[in-house]
């Protein structure tokens, strides 16, 4: 059990219990400056939803900063609290929604060059005063956006990001999308700035890149480098599209976990989008997806441990606890806790903080540190797909709610990936960066494999009756044909671009 209040938004102190299925709230709290939601005596609250993205600390919405002082334990956390947590996320199918974050790249017109921080603050501010957003600050430091259950946030070299509200239909989803590209764009073109879909950084060098003032990603930048060589392309230089998605049980969530990360690779070549580095061909279709490779295998990697027979909401919180934490927020600053682990910290022995406990911020905080191909909080991230122009930021949540939110569909991916061995998996994240559809894998290319998937994706919306199968059009051409979106870019590169990357930021320019 833990007591907490969230100070400025929340008035009087609410009692929160997290059983395996729900939230349950005792005495009245108000949240919301207009104090427009209210919780009585002993209710079932509604499902929160946190959407978190790649790299960033969510708590309620994407961008603010951990509010550490609105949850202050009054007894010490168990391990079975924080399992307890994960399956507060089981939710009815009715209830399942659909978030979709993507990330790009903003650019001046003139130079190419990638947006300077206080060219950033002047788009949110903008952005804000327009169209009605709330500002979120660290300091005196705008750092992104609220907007009912939407925000915008910064990534580490200045990608902005939106993360978007819960949503029950692709429609809204691709409405949302729409109707976000046109706020930026109203504001960024009057600027002189533009943005580009792609998934790595396609011209200039991490020297280049601004640092955005955020307290966390002076922790991380100074721990990539002790811990695998890519970390900082990571941060600085890359871009992805994802889409998270509930489920209905703790069985529900090992299926849809081992069905996404059997097909993640699947998903990286049909969105491989990032084949240039530094004005030139890079070596691969997918740079982005390759990087993580060599980021942090500690709290990267294909899981193999969520296929064993015992696995469920308890073994991803074991892992969890033994991943390196980054940080732990208190008084408005992040504190370096790098190198040990949230199980240290659950025992009382975190020497950055010595003698302290944690909250279920702090691990909220945590499981955002941790960026498997396929990632659990308290509903399931498809991370495997580079950031891409806006015609295909539909696609890509269109893909995975096709195959996971049907059930003869999930099953039959299931049924499809059952005798894929942890070799085969493995084999297909490494290679499917350099050669994408056209990886061998068993008798045929992985192509192959994708002409059944795809079906089965189209198939899945199809029975929802949402009329959402259109969505995918923009990955079947990418599927009969076998030719990723990187390809088609190195194409032009070596041909109508006569060998200059500058082009890409008019092709890609959303």
């Amino acid at each position: 059990m833990v007591v907490f209040s969230r100070s400025a938004t929340t008035t009087t102190t609410t009692t929160t219990t997290y059983t395996r299925h729900n939230l349950i709230r005792q005495t009245k709290t108000c949240v919301g400056n207009n104090n427009s939601l209210c919780y009585s005596a002993t209710k079932k609250a509604p499902p929160q939803r946190i959407l978190g993205g790649a790299r960033g600390s969510r708590v309620i919405l994407a961008a603010s900063p951990p509010t550490e002082d609105a949850l202050v334990a009054t007894d010490p956390l168990t391990k079975q609290d924080l399992v307890d947590y994960l399956a507060s996320g089981c939710k009815p199918k009715d209830k399942w929604r659909i978030g979709t974050e993507h990330e790009k790249f903003g650019f001046e017109f003139g130079t190419l060059r990638p947006m300077k921080y206080d060219q950033i603050a002047e788009l949110l501010n903008g952005i804000a005063e327009r169209f009605d957003w709330d500002k979120v600050m660290e300091g005196d430091k705008i750092i992104g956006l609220k907007q009912g259950k939407q925000s915008i946030s910064l990534e580490p070299g200045g990608q902005f990001e939106l993360s978007g509200a819960p949503l029950e239909t692709l429609h809204q989803t691709c409405a949302e999308v729409n109707l976000h590209l046109y706020q930026v764009k109203a504001v960024a073109e009057e600027m002189g700035i533009g943005f580009l879909g792609i998934g790595f950084q396609p011209k200039w060098g991490i020297k280049d890149i601004p640092i955005m003032p955020k307290g966390r990603y002076d922790i991380m930048r100074n721990y990539m480098p002790k811990v695998g060589s890519l970390g900082l392309d990571m941060m600085f230089r890359t871009c992805t599209v994802q889409v998270n998605l509930d489920f209905s049980s703790e069985a529900d969530m090992i299926r849809k976990f081992r069905a996404g990360l059997a097909l993640q690779p699947i998903a990286t070549a049909l969105f491989a989008n990032s084949p240039f580095k530094e004005g030139k061909p890079n070596g691969f279709f997918s740079m982005r997806s390759h990087i993580w490779t060599d980021t942090d295998k500690d709290r990267t990697g294909m899981l193999p441990f969520v296929f064993d027979d015992s696995f469920g909401f308890q073994q991803y919180v074991d892992y969890a606890l033994d991943v390196p934490m980054y940080f732990v927020y208190r008084k408005h600053r992040y504190i370096d806790c790098t190198g040990k682990t949230f199980r240290d910290f659950l025992a009382g022995r975190l020497p950055c903080i010595p003698g302290e406990l944690p909250t279920l911020n702090d691990w909220e905080n945590h499981l955002t540190t941790i960026f498997p191909e396929v990632r659990l909080k308290r509903y399931l991230e498809m991370r495997g797909a580079d950031g891409g122009p806006w015609r295909r930021l539909c696609a890509l949540p269109a893909f995975w709610v096709g195959l996971l939110y049907d059930e003869v569909s999930l099953q039959s991916v299931l049924d499809m990936t059952a005798d894929w061995t942890p070799e085969e998996r493995q084999m297909l994240r490494n290679k499917v960066p350099v050669t994408g559809l056209k990886t061998p894998f068993r008798d045929g290319l992985l192509k192959h494999v994708a002409e059944d998937v795809l079906k089965l994706a189209k198939d899945g919306l199809e029975r929802r009756g949402f009329k959402e199968s259109g969505f995918l059009n923009e990955v079947a051409e990418v599927v009969r044909t076998g030719v990723t979106p990187a390809e088609r870019l190195l194409e032009l590169y070596h041909g109508k671009w006569e060998q200059s990357v500058d082009h890409v930021y008019e092709e890609l320019l959303y």
